[in-house]
C-alpha cells in the first residue's frame, strides 16, 4: 500500500467527495469501490459507490495527484504544467464545477476553501 503525507491524503478525500457528488447525481449504473484502488489507499469520509467511468477518473486524479512534481503543489487549474489526459481534464473540470456548485449551495465551504486555497 502506498503511505502518503497529510495534504494528499486530504487532496484524495476532497476527489473522492466531488466525484462521487458528481457520479450520485449524473450515473445510474454506481457500484461499491474498495478503499483502495489498485496499490493507492483513499480516504473517503464515507464508503464511495461510483460508476466504472467515476472510478477510472478518481483513479487517473489520484496517480497524477501522487505523481506531480510541483513543491509546493498549485491548484491544477493554476499549474504550468498540465499533466491530466485532456480526456480526463474536461471530466474533472465538470465534477469541480458541477460539485463545487453543489457543495456551496448546501453549506459545505470547508471543500471550497481547499480548492481556492
Amino acid at each position: 500500500m502506498v503511505e502518503v503525507a497529510g495534504k494528499i491524503r486530504r487532496d484524495f478525500k476532497v476527489l473522492s467527495v466531488f466525484i462521487a457528488i458528481y457520479c450520485e447525481k449524473h450515473h445510474e449504473n454506481r457500484a461499491p469501490v474498495a478503499p483502495n484502488l489498485g496499490k493507492i489507499e483513499f480516504f473517503a469520509p464515507k464508503p464511495l459507490s461510483l460508476c466504472p467511468a467515476c472510478t477510472r477518473l478518481l483513479m487517473h486524479a489520484m496517480v497524477k495527484r501522487l505523481h506531480c512534481p510541483m513543491t509546493p503543489k498549485p491548484a491544477c487549474k493554476r499549474c504550468p504544467n498540465h499533466c491530466y489526459h485532456p480526456t480526463y481534464r474536461k471530466a474533472i473540470r465538470q465534477v469541480m464545477q458541477f460539485s463545487g456548485r453543489h457543495m456551496l449551495l448546501r453549506g459545505r465551504l470547508d471543500y471550497l476553501l481547499h480548492l481556492l486555497f
